[in-house]
Parts: C-alpha cells; sequence; structure tokens
C-alpha cells in the first residue's frame, strides 16, 4: 500500500475575501440644516469617518501594508 503523502502547512495565507474598507460618503453642502441638530449628519460623518480609519488600520495590519 503506498503512503499517502499529508499536507504540507501552508504559511499563514492573507484571508480570501477581505476587500479594503471603502470610506463613508461626505454629507452634501446640504444636508445639514443648519439647526443645530444632535447629532448633525457632520457628527455622524465623523463617527463613521473614526470607524473607518479604524478598519483601515486593522485591514492594513493583516495585509502587511505600511500604515
Amino acid at each position: 500500500m503506498a503512503a499517502s503523502k499529508k499536507p504540507s502547512n501552508p504559511s499563514p495565507a492573507k484571508p480570501v475575501h477581505d476587500p479594503e474598507p471603502v470610506p463613508p460618503q461626505a454629507p452634501a453642502p446640504g444636508d445639514c440644516c443648519q439647526s443645530g441638530c444632535i447629532p448633525c449628519v457632520y457628527d455622524l460623518y465623523d463617527d463613521a469617518m473614526d470607524r473607518y480609519r479604524e478598519q483601515l488600520r486593522a485591514w492594513r495590519a493583516r495585509h502587511g501594508s505600511p500604515a
């Protein structure tokens, strides 16, 4: 009986489907009503940009990309 070949342990690979995060769309100039809403569309955008930057840092770390 022939010996079966054991699969070698491949080196850790980059995730197969791990697309780069996409930045959020900035509000259009007319999206803010200038009424002092809490939260304002610009506050929501700033929060989304903070999340995007964190996701991008993590993605770059996973893919060995420079920061």
